[in-house]
């Protein structure tokens, strides 16, 4: 492992040489990279230097074990105690650091949510999710921007899209994507009848403008009037704007905000982060066709998660977690279920590295 950490030692060093250079920050695009590579050696080398002085706290102290009377020898052995403990806490973390990165660390996250099944059930579902992200968000302390939604008769979602702003925003959001399920007695329900409706979650990394490079001859855009709620400027000018990428398909609509230019930046914003997810769902089929979800376990077709409102239970059924806190999950108190599923992932692939280096 040393001389691992020794190498991405001086690899940070390189790093830091050349973050100076002017003709790596006119290429804004290496610039950005460099500057990603750089920001995540710095940890491991801060831990990779504590490690290395306390290795050199137990040389010293077995050394001035061999030479101490036996008045000094138990205090000496307590110090070499805790420096073998720190070395062994020290090693852990660094063992975790060392593992493959997504390559999305450190982005913010575009999140859509559709109503899927269920009727209007499942567009009031869809409602319950964003508030609870929204509440996520600020439990975090992450920046939260609603971008686009499009409201249903009963006050739910068809659709909602909304921006989370925080360094480990993907590192977190990116294992809610998957089809939600909902098991509850609705509004809309005269006989007291428990349904199950879903709704589905899409987790996008928000992609740079030198991640995606768009020709704008692929690219038609319609504008429309607005609809729903949304102040004057609703149903009275053609602020709303429709972007369809020629070559994919790919269509993204945006009504929220007041001038065709806000909403126009918005949908190229949203459109670069889904052609970036269809690239990198292309590279990890090439690598391997049976690892193409975001968490790395399971399809994107399964249901990863259950609400269970006559239980207060939510289960997910990716890890096997059930949890009787439905209550303050919906509320935001997403913790429990986000660390258990960020361990799952580091306990995969540190099992994964043993085999390979074994």
């Amino acid at each position: 492992m040393l001389e691992r950490l020794s190498a991405l030692t001086d690899e940070y060093r390189e790093l830091e040489a050349r973050m100076a250079d002017p003709e790596l920050v006119a290429d804004n695009k290496r610039f950005v990279e460099m500057s990603r590579r750089y920001a995540a050696l710095g940890e491991i080398v801060t831990l990779t230097a504590e490690l290395r002085e306390r290795y050199d706290d137990v040389e010293a102290a077995n050394q001035m074990l061999a030479e101490a009377d036996a008045a000094d020898r138990d205090e000496i052995r307590q110090m070499a105690g805790a420096a073998e403990a720190d070395i062994e806490r020290l090693e852990a973390e660094l063992k975790v650091l060392l593992l493959p990165k997504d390559p999305n660390d450190g982005r913010n996250v575009i999140v859509e949510i559709r109503g899927a099944e269920g009727g209007e059930e499942a567009n009031l579902f869809a409602r319950d999710l964003y508030e609870m992200y929204k509440a996520f968000a600020q439990n975090c302390g992450w920046g939260f921007e609603l971008m686009n939604s499009s409201t249903s008769d009963l006050g739910g979602f068809d659709e909602v899209t909304f921006m989370v702003k925080g360094n480990d925003a993907w590192t977190r959001m990116k294992f809610e994507a998957g089809p939600h399920r909902v098991q509850r007695v609705p509004v809309t329900e005269s006989q007291g009848r428990v349904h199950t409706s879903s709704a589905t979650v899409t987790v996008l990394p928000e992609a740079d403008e030198v991640d995606i490079d768009i020709d704008m001859n692929d690219l038609r855009f319609d504008t429309y009037r607005s609809s729903g709620a949304g102040g004057q400027h609703v149903n009275t000018t053609d602020s709303a704007v429709r972007v369809t990428h020629l070559p994919t398909g790919e269509v993204v609509s945006m009504q929220d905000e007041k001038s065709q230019l806000q909403n126009r930046e918005r949908a190229l914003k949203v459109l670069r982060s889904r052609l970036l997810q269809k690239e990198l769902d292309r590279q990890r089929e090439e690598a391997s066709a049976t690892r193409r979800d975001q968490t790395g376990g399971g399809g994107r077709s399964e249901k990863i998660r259950t609400y269970n409102f006559k239980e207060n239970r939510v289960t997910d059924h990716r890890i096997g977690l059930t949890i009787h806190k439905l209550d303050r999950i919906l509320a935001g108190d997403l913790t429990e279920i986000s660390d258990a599923l960020v361990q799952h992932e580091r306990a995969r692939q540190l099992s994964e590295d043993a085999v390979a280096t074994a």
